[in-house]
């Protein structure tokens, strides 16, 4: 049966996925630099054929994925009203995802047809809605969920997340946002069920008990 499967969602020591003030030339925010270095340096590992523990995290997270669901901070760094449409997201004109990508937001605009296969939806249905329109676009394989935080958090509070990745890297933020506060009831029905390290991050991966 197809799952919702969250990959490569990476969190400091104290447990933030995001610094403070993201903004364009800060995608993150700021207080994280080089939180997603150890992912970087996997990708490039593997267009050169090399393997190891963190490239075969970037490997699975690219297995039977038929589309993705985001929320509007993974998109983009703007907020509130769209001034324009000329933003088209961080990955130039042909993104990596290759399939349909749902993006949460309450101000919605156009589809936005990409290269590479790749289509923007904004919506702002609740999630269960677009859970379903996201496997019924995956066509039988899963749904990638990707951030931002408050994104992630919404899935798992309504425990709809079957897989969830967390690679955890040496860095302190100290603020911004962190991935599991306030979850209440929302992580209790998952275990950890893998958990290890290469020398730039330590792989949880949590699955429903």
């Amino acid at each position: 049966m197809p799952e919702l499967r969250v990959h490569n969602l990476t969190v400091t020591l104290d447990g933030f996925a995001a610094g403070t003030d993201q903004r364009p030339d800060a995608p993150f925010g700021d207080g994280v630099d080089g939180l997603h270095d150890w992912m970087f340096a996997a990708m490039r590992e593997r267009a050169e054929g090399r393997g190891g523990i963190d490239v075969d995290q970037v490997e699975r997270s690219l297995d039977n994925i038929g589309a993705t669901i985001m929320g509007r901070n993974m998109f983009g760094p703007q907020r509130g009203p769209w001034p324009d449409e000329s933003w088209r997201g961080w990955w130039g004109e042909d993104p990596p995802f290759h399939h349909d990508v749902f993006v949460h937001t309450h101000h919605l605009r156009p589809d936005l047809p990409m290269a590479g296969g790749t289509t923007f939806h904004f919506t702002d249905e609740p999630i269960e809605t677009v859970l379903r329109r996201a496997f019924e676009a995956a066509g039988g394989r899963d749904v990638r969920l990707g951030g931002g935080v408050a994104t992630v958090q919404r899935y798992l509070r309504a425990g709809l997340v079957d897989e969830l990745h967390l690679a955890v890297v040496p860095l302190l933020a100290g603020r911004g946002e962190r991935l599991l506060d306030n979850l209440g009831e929302g992580v209790d029905g998952y275990r950890v069920a893998e958990l290890i390290a290469s020398p730039a991050a330590v792989h949880a991966r949590l699955v429903r008990r």
